[in-house]
């Protein structure tokens, strides 16, 4: 069984006219290079935490990947740091753009759950480029973007979602079926949190998208 080197840290992002810590977690193989970076964010009510315990950070780093799942602002270990906008409205491209950065994590591939749509759907958008693949798990505000606006992300993605997810995921499904390189997972039996359901299902599915890559 391949080693695992697993870390914890902070980030310091400027939002608005403050510095604010964001916590991440932190997995990588402990010896030789990673083949790529992983960014990994989360639904309202979970955190980088459920990455750990479901094993998605020490899968990632076993497939040669160096996978970040950070807190977002507001939420778990990052509750000090104030959100750059309500839940629910688009988030600034730059916020992720920063953190990509701070943690020398482009191209990245983007895993966004629920809740983090806001923030990685205009990241997405706007700087394609940074990013390798894309993997949203029934994601918000997939409605805020036009058909013609997905079609011009040629970006590879993986679109995952539980097929008990009857409403954010049908919704998301039908929006970013429009994204012109994508692949669909339905994950069987499971709700809106399915790789929490079925995490044996989760890993494989994104492990053989990744070593597809």
């Amino acid at each position: 069984m391949s080693a695992v080197k697993m870390t914890e840290g902070s980030v310091e992002l400027v939002l608005g006219c403050c510095k604010v810590p964001l916590f991440y977690r932190q997995s990588e193989p402990a010896t030789g290079e990673a083949r790529t970076s992983v960014l990994l964010l989360h639904g309202i009510r979970f955190s980088s935490e459920n990455w750990l315990n479901i094993g998605t950070l020490e899968t990632l780093a076993k497939a040669g990947c160096r996978a970040v799942a950070i807190d977002l602002p507001g939420l778990g270990r990052s509750k000090s740091a104030e959100a750059p906008v309500a839940v629910g409205e688009l988030a600034p491209a730059s916020f992720l753009k920063d953190v990509c950065e701070q943690l020398s994590l482009s191209p990245v591939v983007l895993i966004s759950p629920s809740l983090s749509g806001m923030y990685s759907l205009p990241f997405l958008m706007q700087h394609p480029a940074l990013i390798q693949a894309y993997v949203p798990v029934a994601p918000i505000c997939t409605e805020k973007f036009t058909a013609e606006q997905y079609q011009s992300v040629k970006v590879p993605s993986l679109i995952v979602y539980g097929d008990q997810d009857a409403q954010l995921g049908e919704t998301s499904l039908r929006n970013l079926s429009s994204l012109a390189n994508h692949s669909v997972v339905v994950m069987k039996g499971a709700g809106h949190p399915c790789y929490l359901d079925d995490p044996d299902t989760w890993h494989k599915a994104l492990t053989d998208f990744l070593n597809a890559l």
